[in-house]
């Protein structure tokens, strides 16, 4: 069998971070090379072609992670014409919503990662990148009237609790509870 291409080898990179991206979100860090590579389409082996070991995996996909939310801020922005409330209630409507509730794997990394990284996390890229992404995220939920990590609490803490009730009804009231906290402030 022949070599692969450089860009070839960079295009299975890249499925392979995505695809741990989003399987980190959505199951935990604790996904086994063997299963993240399947679920990428290719082979156990090539892992170690491109990663020196999962935790560079898991730093690389968690940097990946925030890379989209941080993309997601912007284009809200571009949107909503550069206005900053317009993006954010669009951001707390879509956020505390049934839909991101039952989505982590394309959901916020914030929510989903944050057991992973502070269990494992000490010393380590993911936990630098998790941390700037954090602060990143509640610099674009500030306003003039609302500190920006209270409302990334209240995102956060309703997101993660009402996946923990979800098949109840209390998940629902969770978020409906959340989003009116947050937009009747405003």
């Amino acid at each position: 069998m022949g070599r692969v291409s450089q860009a070839q080898a960079e295009e299975n990179r890249r499925r392979v971070v995505d695809t741990a991206s989003r399987l980190f979100r959505e199951q935990g860090t604790q996904v086994s090379v063997a299963d993240l590579m399947k679920a990428a389409g290719m082979t156990h082996g090539a892992f170690y072609k491109q990663f020196a070991s999962k935790e560079a995996l898991v730093d690389e996909a968690t940097a990946h992670a925030f890379t989209e939310l941080a993309r997601h801020h912007s284009v809200g922005l571009e949107r909503h014409d550069g206005q900053r409330e317009a993006a954010q209630q669009a951001l707390i409507d879509t956020y505390l919503s049934v839909e991101h509730r039952d989505d982590p794997a394309d959901g916020c990394p914030v929510a989903a990662l944050a057991t992973d990284i502070a269990r494992d996390g000490e010393g380590r890229e993911a936990r630098r990148v998790y941390t700037e992404g954090v602060a990143d995220f509640t610099h674009f939920l500030t306003t003039d009237d609302q500190d920006g990590i209270v409302r990334l609490c209240t995102l956060f803490g309703a997101l993660v609790l009402s996946r923990a009730t979800k098949g109840s009804p209390l998940s629902g009231e969770i978020l409906a509870a959340a989003h009116a906290a947050l937009t009747e402030a405003d």
